[in-house]
Parts: C-alpha cells; sequence; structure tokens
C-alpha cells in the first residue's frame, strides 16, 4: 500500500472537472451508501489485466482499447453491449492476423459516463446553464432541471455499470474483454474503492485512466489513483513536458512495477513528430517500465463549419503513421492503440471509404459529446495499424 495515502487523501488536492452539487447533504448520503454495494470488479481481475498489460509491454501482445466517447442511460440495451464487443473483436482479430500476437481487448463501457469538458458553462439564445458532465452527473438536455448536477445518478450509473458487465460478460465470447474508463468524478471512484489485503483498488473497473486536463502536479486525480492497485493509465497531450511526465510515473508507480502504467499518446497528427519524442526519450533515460498507446482522436478534433464537432479521418491515420515512425526512431515498442468508436452507422468523423463529409453530419450524428468512428472508419485505422504491425513482425523474423 502507498504510504500516507487513503482513499479521501484526494481531498486535500487541487480537484479539477468535478460537478458543483447543490446539496452536499445528499451527496454526503449518496456516496455512504454507495460505498456499502459489493464491488463491481475484483482485485484478482484487476491483477490479471495487469499481467496481460505487462505482456504487452514485453512485446509479447498488443492493446486495444476502444469503444464509445461516453455511455447513455437512454441507449442502454443487451444488444448495444453485443455490437460494442462484436466490434471490438473484429478490430482485434485484424490486428492480431497482422502482428501474430494475442490482443488485450479493453472497452470503454461499464463506466464511461463523466466527461471532462473545456469550459464550466454552455450559453444558447441567451441562456447559461451548466456544461453537460455526463449522464453520472446531469443531462445533456438543454434544460436547467436537467443541467443540475445529481447525486443520485451514480446509483443508476452503478446499475448499468453491472448489467453491462453481466452482459459483456455473455457476448465476448472465449477472447476476455476487460473494461476501463477515465476516473473523472472522483467522489464516486472513491466510494467504489474496496480493501484487499494490505492494499486498495479501485473497483468500479479494472483499468482507470487519468485524463490530459487532470494529469498535473498537485492533481486529486494522480493523489486517488496512486494508492490503487489497478493498472493506470495517463493520457499524454501536447503540452506534457517530460519533467512533468516523469514526476508522474515517480508517484504513480514509484516501484517500477511491470504492466502498472500505459501511457496514451493524444498529441495530434501536426504536432507529434516534435511532442511525442522527447516523452518517449525522457521515459527510455529512466527506466520507467511503460506501454505506450496510440490515441489518434482526441489530439484531431476540429469544429465543422456548420458547428458539428468532428474529426478527419486523414488526420486520425497520419497521427497513428507518425506516432509509429516516432517509436520506430527511438527505439521504443509501439504496444498499443486506443479509439473512440461505435457499432453503430453513424456520420460523425468525416472522410474515410465511405466519403462522409460536413454535410452528412446534421443527419448522421447521435454523440452528445465527441465524434466517434462508425464499423467502417474503425476497420480502416485498423487495417492502417496492421500495416504497421505487419512491419515490426517482419522486422522481428528478419
Amino acid at each position: 500500500m502507498a504510504r500516507d495515502w487513503s482513499p479521501g487523501g484526494w481531498r486535500g488536492h487541487e480537484a479539477r472537472q468535478q460537478p458543483a452539487y447543490a446539496d452536499p447533504q445528499a451527496l454526503a448520503a449518496a456516496l455512504k451508501e454507495l460505498a456499502a454495494y459489493p464491488p463491481l470488479v475484483t482485485a484478482a481481475e484487476a491483477q490479471a489485466l495487469k499481467a496481460a498489460l505487462a505482456e504487452a509491454q514485453a512485446g509479447r501482445a498488443f492493446l486495444l482499447q476502444g469503444g464509445d466517447c461516453a455511455e447513455s442511460f437512454a441507449e442502454f440495451a443487451p444488444e448495444n453491449v453485443r455490437m460494442s464487443a462484436a466490434l471490438i473483436a473484429a478490430v482485434a482479430v485484424r490486428l492480431s492476423e497482422a502482428s501474430g500476437l494475442p490482443i488485450v481487448r479493453v472497452a470503454r463501457i461499464a463506466g464511461q459516463f463523466a466527461k471532462p469538458r473545456s469550459r464550466a458553462f454552455e450559453r444558447r439564445n441567451g441562456r447559461r446553464l451548466p456544461v453537460y458532465r455526463g449522464d453520472i452527473v446531469n443531462g445533456a438536455l438543454f434544460d436547467e432541471a436537467a443541467r443540475r448536477a445529481e447525486p443520485e445518478r451514480m446509483f443508476r450509473a452503478y446499475a448499468q455499470s453491472a448489467a453491462t458487465l453481466s452482459h459483456l460478460a455473455a457476448s465476448a465470447g472465449p477472447d476476455r474483454v476487460w473494461t476501463s474508463h477515465e476516473a473523472l468524478l472522483l467522489p464516486y471512484e472513491e466510494a467504489l474503492v474496496r480493501r484487499h489485503g494490505a492494499g486498495w483498488y479501485g473497483s468500479s473497473a479494472p483499468f482507470l485512466w487519468i485524463g490530459d486536463r487532470t494529469r498535473f502536479d498537485d492533481s486529486a486525480h494522480v493523489e486517488l489513483l496512486r494508492g490503487l492497485t489497478n493498472p493506470i493509465g495517463i493520457k499524454c497531450g501536447p503540452s506534457l513536458t517530460p519533467d512533468l511526465l516523469l514526476r508522474l510515473l515517480d508517484r504513480l508507480n514509484p516501484v517500477r512495477e511491470a504492466g502498472r502504467i500505459t501511457l496514451i499518446s493524444r498529441m495530434g497528427a501536426a504536432r507529434l513528430a516534435q511532442t511525442l519524442p522527447p516523452l518517449l526519450r525522457a521515459v527510455r533515460a529512466e527506466d520507467h517500465p511503460a506501454l505506450w498507446c496510440c490515441d489518434p482522436m482526441h489530439g484531431n478534433t476540429l469544429r465543422a463549419r456548420n458547428g458539428y464537432k468532428t474529426r478527419p479521418m486523414a488526420r486520425i491515420v497520419a497521427e497513428v503513421d507518425a506516432f509509429f515512425a516516432a517509436c520506430r526512431a527511438e527505439g521504443i515498442r509501439p504496444g498499443g492503440l486506443h479509439l473512440e468508436m461505435t457499432s453503430h452507422d453513424v456520420a460523425e468523423c468525416t472522410g474515410g471509404a465511405a466519403g462522409i463529409t460536413e454535410r452528412d453530419l446534421p443527419g448522421g450524428y447521435r454523440s452528445q459529446c465527441d465524434p466517434r468512428l462508425n464499423p467502417g472508419q474503425a476497420m480502416e485505422v485498423a487495417e492502417r495499424v496492421a500495416g504497421e504491425l505487419r512491419r515490426a513482425r517482419g522486422a522481428r523474423a528478419a
């Protein structure tokens, strides 16, 4: 167990991206009740995933992490869970064929309900309301009642997560699909911390990550996750410096445990060649064990002329190419792919073989937050990564 740590110790640190609850007593009561609920996952599951990620770090497996931008209460259905598992399986099969490696399948599901936002309030037609922060916090409808942060939503998130885990186990087949989400809503995550032996683990998911907006010095999110035994992800955006990254690694993995840390690069296609190599070199020089994963989605978001947020496929595949090129140049093993994708035939990202344009967005946009790849686009990105993995496989054989 981490020294000088307790599940509530994060409250003494800077907590960004947290909602303002109008009734602190109702929040406290909800968290007390939630803390008595059974764990959603076990410590053994978290440890097993950590071992699988250590295999990927050693080059004996490859990580695929993918799923929705944010889960929805309204769209929850067993068929959606099954379809999400099927899409992950299809992408995984393609990557495994190319690499000759087992694929560690990790879904953004059964807990991905909270979303970081660039601003706290939103204005429409002269009205100013709190921004939508995900169904676990408030509603997407631009209405005062919907946008109020309600602690009771955490119970629905817990119940849907439990049901999703049950459906996922039944629909995933022989290949295990692990679950993951950004550990953003700190009170909820704290309420689901459970004791195991001499230590603690987060029981909301086997894999938790810290977002690019919450990985800073004196971060409450870093403080909470440093005391957990789960494998941890860190989103690495273009503002991350080598010095800060090394401080985060020292704090989150002081004993340098294999499989503990996954570094998820999300630089943007235009900036990766300049911003990623210094991080690769710094981590290698300090001999920190880490699995490097490419997220080509989050750094390539733009606003279309008709107001919709989108991500051009050309930029997404360009970031994939740049990530693998940077890793090759620095002698680092690229170990994973992280995609926001959906099993529905949406039109949210432009480009690809289907030729989706900005004109298609109004009729095919379903996301409440960020744009996702549809199944065809996800397979196109998988094929691009498969080409890189085939190349690496050939180099290993030679």
